[in-house]
């Protein structure tokens, strides 16, 4: 592990690809497929939609946690490693099948680990895609399509491992994926930053509350807020609604993929289209394919042409959605404040609409069905839109 290690090290971003790759590979068979496993054990809409919400209900409370700690000690990796590891054992409880309670037990704890992972991976490796104290949409992008390309693999190859075998090996693929995800970790450089220490000028902590007063922030966090309020459609009941309507597992993953193949060739080559607008311009047009591509697949769910061009606005829906965040987030919240800015992101844009979304959804998919669910969402959209389009105004008026 050393030597791999100290072979890396003139190649800081290496790690950080590996790591990003491991563990989209996880999330790129788990998020699709549990909802799909919940199922085969004869588990109700509802109550799939209720613990798939633990993993966004863990977003308000666990990034900004341990961006905290991250923040005051400076030991990113250190944290990194204890909840990749932590994570691993607790998924051994998927093994026991022992009721409602425990399995939203397990994935509680698990999720209060891994949640936080990229967030505390994206702080740590901040400097290392900056050129000239400015955010690097190039090098970011390198290291992120890794993660796409790990997700890529894990949807498509466990989509038909799932089709030919059935859903009981789902612990099996938690098990090692998650085990690939703790040895990227212990490849990361050992990085740290210097501790706060109230006594030396320059290490206290800023305060983070002047930075919320902000409007073009709130608004920011408005539009990222509905913005993936209406991406839990996808997140939560996409392998779901394409079940009902009676495709293959195989055909499922297939349709991840494509989001993912579109998702990959964006952040190669997003440092050759981010320049062309503002990165608020990039909200408002994220946003605007984000009600489209809602839309398209209420209306065309039953036309697998139609999901799939549905499918490859994920470019822009999450690929250029996610860079123009990470990017505006490195202009709000600069050096100490980056740890607790990306898991406020986490918590504002991830964990609150996560939770309301599943379970709302979850309720108007028993009571209307599960294309009700992405009319709904794509009304989030359109809200989206008007906060992109005040974050727009409110930004050409800050002094460059």
């Amino acid at each position: 592990m050393n030597r791999l290690r100290a072979a890396w090290a003139g190649r800081p971003l290496l790690p950080f690809a590996a790591l990003s790759a491991s563990y989209f590979a996880h999330i790129g068979f788990f998020n699709p497929y549990l909802p799909l496993w919940l199922k085969s054990l004869g588990l109700p809409l509802f109550t799939i939609s209720m613990l798939t919400a633990v993993q966004s209900l863990t977003r308000l409370f666990a990034p900004y946690g341990w961006g905290m700690l991250s923040d005051h000690t400076g030991e990113r990796v250190r944290w990194l490693r204890l909840c990749a590891t932590v994570a691993l054992v607790v998924s051994l409880g998927l093994w026991w099948d022992a009721g409602v309670l425990w399995l939203a037990a397990v994935l509680l704890l698990m999720f209060t680990h891994t949640s936080a992972m990229m967030p505390m991976s994206e702080a740590a490796m901040a400097h290392l895609v900056s050129q000239g104290g400015s955010f690097d949409a190039r090098r970011y992008g390198r290291v992120r399509l890794w993660g796409s390309l790990g997700f890529l693999v894990t949807v498509f190859a466990a989509g038909a491992w799932f089709e030919r075998h059935g859903m009981a090996h789902f612990p099996h693929w938690t098990l090692g994926t998650l085990l690939a995800v703790v040895v990227s970790t212990w490849l990361l450089p050992g990085l740290k930053e210097d501790a706060a220490d109230a006594n030396v000028p320059g290490t206290q902590h800023p305060p983070v509350w002047p930075v919320l007063r902000q409007p073009v922030v709130r608004w920011f966090f408005a539009s990222a807020f509905f913005h993936v309020l209406a991406h839990m459609a996808v997140y939560v009941f996409f392998s779901l609604y394409l079940d009902a309507l009676g495709y293959a597992k195989s055909t499922i993953g297939i349709l991840w993929a494509v989001s993912v193949v579109v998702e990959i060739v964006w952040f190669f080559t997003q440092s050759r289209w981010l320049p062309r607008w503002p990165l608020t311009g990039w909200l408002l047009v994220c946003a605007a394919a984000m009600a489209l591509r809602m839309g398209m697949t209420a209306a065309g769910g039953q036309w697998l042409v139609v999901l799939c061009l549905a499918q490859l606005l994920h470019a822009l829906t999450f690929a250029a959605h996610h860079t123009a965040c990470i990017a505006l987030l490195s202009q709000f919240f600069p050096g100490r404040l980056r740890g607790r800015g990306q898991a406020l992101y986490s918590v504002l844009a991830y964990g609150l609409p996560g939770v309301l979304g599943a379970l709302a959804g979850g309720a108007v998919g028993v009571a209307l069905g599960l294309a009700s669910v992405y009319w709904l969402a794509m009304g989030s959209s359109l809200l989206a839109c008007v906060c992109a389009w005040r974050v727009g105004r409110l930004a050409a008026r800050l002094p460059q």
